[in-house]
């Protein structure tokens, strides 16, 4: 049975969904921000993962490196287009706005934490990523709770990635406790 999503828009809005231009420059917005999230992230992974990290033991379970790049750059992709269609319904405020760049945020902060600070911090920098990305998980449980019922999609484009920042919370685990 197929999901309607309901697209009238949210109170106080004047009835008025917004236009195609501002649709388009709203999503490619999202797209900025998430490709500039990744980037981001990306320099201390660089900087890092020839240094310590290659001597550094890993997870059994580790994927090969291209797998990172090419699923991290697919869940930006999701969440940008779930947080555009909470926005065109009006609902990108408040809350799920807080949670929206606080995510944004956290992805950010883990490979600083992880990749960069193990070489000052050792051991502990790989605990507090730990912290980090567990936070990270947990803001996505709130947005997937938040999105879903807005736009049924933006919540399913969440799911992936909250399965992978779980998963990636165990390479994380089995870092920490075996270097």
């Amino acid at each position: 049975m197929p999901v309607i999503t309901d697209v009238r828009p949210a109170a106080g809005t004047a009835g008025r969904l917004p236009g195609l231009r501002s649709r388009i420059l709203a999503l490619a917005g999202f797209l900025g921000l998430s490709a500039a999230a990744w980037v981001l992230a990306s320099i201390p992974i660089i900087l890092n993962s020839s240094g310590w990290y290659a001597g550094s033991l890993k997870a059994p379970w580790m994927p090969p490196p291209l797998m990172f790049r090419i699923t991290w750059m697919v869940l930006y992709i999701g969440v940008a287009a779930a947080a555009w269609l909470v926005w065109r319904k009006g609902r990108l405020k408040g809350p799920a706005l807080a949670g929206y760049a606080v995510q944004l945020l956290l992805n950010a902060a883990w490979p600083v934490t992880f990749f960069a600070m193990y070489p000052m911090a050792g051991t502990a920098a790989l605990w507090a990523a730990l912290l980090v990305i567990c936070s990270l998980a947990a803001t996505l449980a709130f947005l997937i709770v938040r999105f879903g019922p807005i736009d049924a999609t933006a919540g399913l484009l969440m799911l992936p990635y909250f399965a992978w920042v779980v998963f990636s919370a165990s390479l994380n685990l089995y870092s920490a406790v075996h270097n």
